[in-house]
């Protein structure tokens, strides 16, 4: 829904420059949404629920839209200035866009999450330690051969990272709890985290300390923190560590450590929860001391809790400025000149609110020397020029827009840093990394080798390179390898047996970058809506009519008629059991830790779970925000791999509506998630759920294009795909054939029944291969897997035979494995049991039984099991007879064959 307060405020404040009536009505505003509006007062109000007041508002004020979530700044109020002036303590305003404000669209651009958990620090000039939104902690580390990744991920039990230090060569990290932990080596040289428990005199209180942030002093010796509670701490060295409370402001907190002793030795500046600056010196009496701002000057702002930059000399050999940020997203400096301090007012870019600062060395061969970069709550990295004294001639280029990588945001909020002189790197909304640096300066091919000049030259300009991330960030970078080679996590050396050169590592493909904006509602294809139909109920049992319960000793079968059994091994006794509920049971949508999840005619989804030593029923749509669901993932997880719980364990499914739903179900914390659906595109199947790409859910819409989800940042992202290829609406699998490796493919059909191989390696990026059908005179049905050992498919031929799709010798080849054969199927008796009896195969969507064994339904109701005999060679074990199958063979012959 629309937001409604600001439309209101606007009722009140605004003065259109046509005449309105005296009512105010929403719909009168929204009739006029194309009209721009004049802004004559100086004073806004807007309206307090909880104090049931018209509070006035600080300036610049931003007026949100909201649909559905996403929401984009609609009009920016700001505080006409005509002048430069200076108030008693020295406030300067240096410039504000007069002719932006109140302007339609000088501030229409949409409003990024913040991604509270991203950090990046840099340790030494080859090494960029990164903590992600996943709350995984990994190194980028040139090698001397290339830039390889490194995993630091603190234990399970500490929680997510949200930031990392070096103190005196020791490295420490902060938890999302506010635990420090250092890193430590042990006997043999492997790190460990260890938690690191802040100590102090023994006179101190004994209370559980927790940190929210903290900064490094510039001689690396000492660190400061404020804690979630709002105190400041100190820590000297970490060797042996000590600990000093140096509390908080005279009825203030602190947020923010701005700056760390860059000033001068000992001294601190910090920010409190109000937005005030405060100096702390230990030396002086009292010690915290609050810059103030002259009443009712322009200048008076509210701080934002960042990190400021330190710039000296720029007005004078003793001058000193600290640029800091202000709640509203603007620019502003505490200047200290002659021994006197003022404030001056940068502003911001035209209609960009400002989110954080990134501080770089000065550049003297450059003839601007002084800039800042920073980034915008849109996603967008402009750099500052300073101006030593006001210009109105340079307003026009001092701020200097470098956008952001195709198809990617920078994460908003999340300040960069300077890998050397024209080099930075960038924290994107998606997780990735982005360095920018002057064209030929830099990307993912240059080590941290400064180059032989770092003069600009006119034809110069900043580019970007991307930079991927692991695996925990839902992307596809490797780790590195204790392997001698160019990979090697210490030292790389060239592989003479073929080495991949490093222009050839990934061929360049922006599509591959582009990610849907989740704000957009709009159908791309609006003559594509008679394609969105939810598969019909026939569809569904076919594909999850089968699942494993456990590997070898259980698996369940849905029936025709809604009736869900159990087929169960028991001391060596193979038996039926049969599931009662009151309704029927469509399909078998998922299984996690030993629970079984399934939906009902009615599209609920419910829980068949072991209570002791009852079986019990949990209808998870009657839970708080349930859906009704279609469809679930199509596999669970890896045969012969044992599941690792994790807090953000969680099931996929598809809703009634063609939206992908997201259920948690670690520790039993049961939760749902609408994750919606890529803009204009309705789901139809769920591909794989992080079996190729751990936090990635692919998917298919129904338009025949393949998605994926991203469950870190709940980004969509859209791969590239011809136009003449349309995948089926069928779910499909994943094979990779190593954990350690990110190489892999996923297998699905085309809409005319051939198979297609979608394919990521590190060297080629993505690739699409169309195996096409087994033979000209069959196609494919049903849903292709299972897959086994990275290197085998099963799938089902039109004619009811099976096929699988093989490697021999990196060759793909295909062999028919016909159907279970059976003394039914040469017999000529017309007996009822002769026509109810089809051994061909189904398109029932089989299961895996074991890392050697699948499970086929036949025509007839029956099931067929099939077992490797050698790689690329399976043979027909059984045949299961079923209690639904009118086929009436005995159980005890079958389990024979």
């Amino acid at each position: 829904m629309t937001a409604v307060s600001p439309i209101f405020l606007l009722c009140v404040v605004l003065s259109l420059s046509s005449t309105v009536d005296s009512d105010c009505y929403a719909s009168r505003y929204l009739r006029q949404g194309d009209r721009e509006f004049e802004q004559k007062n100086k004073k806004f109000f807007e309206f307090n629920e909880q104090s049931n007041t018209w509070v006035e508002v600080e300036l610049p004020y931003d007026l949100f839209s909201c649909i559905n979530g996403a929401c984009k700044v609609a009009y920016s109020i700001q505080e006409p200035i005509t002048k430069i002036r200076e108030g008693e303590e020295g406030v300067v305003v240096v410039s504000v866009e007069k002719d932006t404000l109140g302007k339609k669209g000088s501030s229409s651009y949409g409003i990024l999450p913040v991604r509270k958990r991203i950090s990046l620090r840099k340790m030494s000039e080859v090494s960029v330690w990164v903590t992600g939104e996943s709350g995984s902690i990994y190194e980028r580390f040139w090698n001397g051969l290339r830039w390889v990744i490194a995993p630091h991920e603190l234990p399970l039990f500490a929680g997510y990272a949200v930031s990392v230090f070096m103190i005196n060569h020791t490295i420490l990290a902060l938890s999302e709890a506010g635990q420090l932990y250092q890193m430590q080596l042990t006997e043999d040289s492997q790190p460990v985290w260890a938690e690191f428990v802040p100590e102090f005199d023994r006179g101190a209180s004994r209370e559980t300390v927790q940190l929210d942030s903290g900064v490094v002093s510039n001689d690396n010796e000492r660190m400061y923190f404020c804690t979630k509670n709002g105190q400041l701490l100190e820590l000297l060295g970490a060797d042996h560590p000590r600990w000093a409370n140096h509390g908080r402001p005279p009825g203030a907190n602190v947020t923010a450590i701005t700056d760390a002793a860059s000033v001068r030795p000992g001294l601190l500046f910090t920010v409190s929860g109000a937005g005030d600056l405060y100096e702390y010196d230990p030396t002086t009496k009292p010690p915290w001391k609050k810059h103030i701002h002259q009443q009712g000057s322009v200048g008076e702002y509210s701080l934002a809790s960042f990190k400021a930059c330190i710039i000296h000399s720029l007005i004078g050999a003793h001058s000193v400025s600290l640029f800091l940020l202000t709640k509203n997203g603007e620019l502003i400096e505490r200047r200290m000149h002659q021994r006197k301090w003022k404030w001056v007012v940068h502003g911001n870019p035209k209609g960009h609110r400002l989110t954080s600062i990134t501080c770089i060395s000065r550049d003297e061969t450059n003839e601007n020397p002084n800039s800042l970069f920073v980034t915008t709550a849109a996603g967008f990295v402009f750099e500052y020029h300073i101006q030593n004294y006001p210009d109105r001639d340079l307003e026009e280029r001092k701020w200097q827009n470098h956008n952001h990588p195709p198809y990617a945001k920078v994460a908003t909020g999340k300040s960069g840093l300077q890998l050397q002189l024209g080099r930075m790197i960038f924290p994107l909304d998606d997780g990735r990394l982005a360095e920018l640096h002057l064209s030929s300066l830099g990307g993912e091919k240059l080590g941290p080798n400064p180059p032989v000049s770092t003069r600009r030259k006119p034809s110069i300009k900043y580019v970007w390179s991307l930079l991927d991330a692991p695996e925990t960030e839902g992307w596809n970078a490797e780790y590195c390898t204790e392997q001698s080679g160019p990979t090697n996590c210490i030292l790389g050396t060239k592989d003479e047996t073929g080495d991949i050169p490093v222009s050839r590592w990934r061929k360049d493909s922006k599509t591959q970058h582009y990610y849907l904006s989740p704000e957009a509602d709009s159908n791309p294809n609006p003559g594509d809506q008679n394609d969105n139909v939810i598969p019909d109920k026939w569809d569904i049992k076919k594909l999850f009519r089968l699942r494993l319960m456990q590997e070898e000793k259980s698996f369940f079968l849905i029936t025709e008629n809604n009736v869900i059994f159990e087929y169960l091994n028991t001391e060596n006794t193979w038996f039926w059991l049969r599931h009662e509920h009151s309704t029927g049971i469509e399909g078998a949508v998922g299984n996690y830790n030993g629970s079984l999840f399934v939906v009902d005619e009615d599209g609920s989804l419910l829980i068949r779970e072991r209570s002791s030593s009852d079986l019990t029923w949990i209808n998870c749509t009657a839970l708080r925000r349930g859906k009704q669901v279609i469809a679930g993932p199509p596999w669970d997880g890896a045969l012969g791999q044992a599941p690792r719980a994790k807090p953000e364990d969680s099931i996929f499914f598809v809703s009634k509506n063609g939206r992908l739903l997201q259920f948690t179900v670690a520790l039993r914390k049961f939760k749902w998630k609408d994750c919606r659906n890529p803009p204009g595109v309705k789901i139809a199947s769920i591909v794989d759920q992080e079996g190729f790409r751990g936090n990635i859910v692919f998917v298919v819409g129904q338009n025949g294009r393949l998605f994926q989800y991203n469950k870190v940042t709940e980004l969509w992202h859209q791969h590239c795909q011809s136009q003449h290829l349309v995948l089926s609406r069928l779910p499909g699998t994943a094979m990779r054939s190593s954990m350690s490796s990110s190489k892999g493919s996923l297998f699905m059909l085309s809409e005319d029944g051939g198979l297609v191989e979608y394919k990521w390696s590190s060297m080629e990026g993505w690739n699409w291969i169309e195996h096409g059908p087994p033979d000209t005179t069959v196609v494919l049905v049903g849903a292709p897997g299972p897959c086994f050992g990275g290197n085998e498919l099963f799938l089902i031929g039109s004619d009811g035979n099976v096929y699988l799709r093989y490697l021999d010798r990196g060759e793909w080849k295909w062999r028919d494995c016909g159907f279970p054969y059976t003394a039914y199927d040469e017999t000529d008796e017309e007996d009822v049991i002769d026509r109810n009896c089809d051994s061909k195969v189904s398109n029932t969507r089989p299961i895996p039984f074991s890392d050697d064994s699948v499970i086929f339904e036949l025509r007839d109701g029956r099931l067929g099991e099939m077992r490797r005999v050698e790689v690329g060679n399976w043979m027909w074990s059984r045949v299961i007879g079923t209690p639904s199958s009118l086929c009436v063979t005995n159980f005890w012959a079958s389990w024979a064959m």
